[in-house]
């Protein structure tokens, strides 16, 4: 008797053992977990939704803090921007939290400026949420590459449907 609860003592330490061992995707405390995605022609990864996944940031160009406006954040919001695919996508920092989801929004583009705004979306009927700060890598298309335009930053929150 005394042999068989060894046995199953050992068993369950190997099991243990094993299941902490297997390499599990970093998420990070309230992330999502990866999604499904493709590559686009220029080899960066694409979402099943056709948004532009954000590289690394040692492969993004930053842009330059004298080339962007930030002064409509809230304080404390993060006012780094980065292009990829030679300058013709903008990158920045969202915030979000809880049950809601940041993205990034051109409201316009001039020969002189570039606005991006961060829309944080919460579903109406979310019910309970963590009360957790995000602050996931958003992208946005340009037309044509930043260049040295101005980067004008703004963030806004709104309710949306679903949930």
């Amino acid at each position: 008797m005394r042999s068989l609860k060894t046995l199953l003592g050992a068993g369950m330490v190997l099991f243990a053992l094993t299941a902490c061992g297997q390499e599990q995707p970093d998420v990070g405390f309230g992330g999502q977990p990866p999604s499904a995605a493709e590559d686009d022609r220029s080899g960066e990864k694409q979402s099943a939704d056709g948004n532009i996944k954000p590289v690394p940031k040692e492969k993004r160009t930053r842009v330059p803090a004298e080339q962007v406006d930030a002064s409509e954040l809230p304080d404390g919001y993060p006012k780094e921007v980065w292009t990829q695919r030679e300058g013709a996508v903008l990158v920045a920092t969202g915030q979000e939290g809880g049950c809601g989801s940041v993205h990034a929004r051109v409201t316009e583009q001039t020969p002189e400026r570039v606005g991006l705004e961060l829309v944080e979306e919460t579903p109406k009927d979310a019910g309970p949420c963590t009360m957790d700060l995000r602050y996931p890598p958003v992208t946005a298309p340009l037309d044509e590459e930043l260049g040295s335009r101005q980067v004008v930053l703004t963030q806004r929150e709104t309710t949306v449907s679903g949930g």
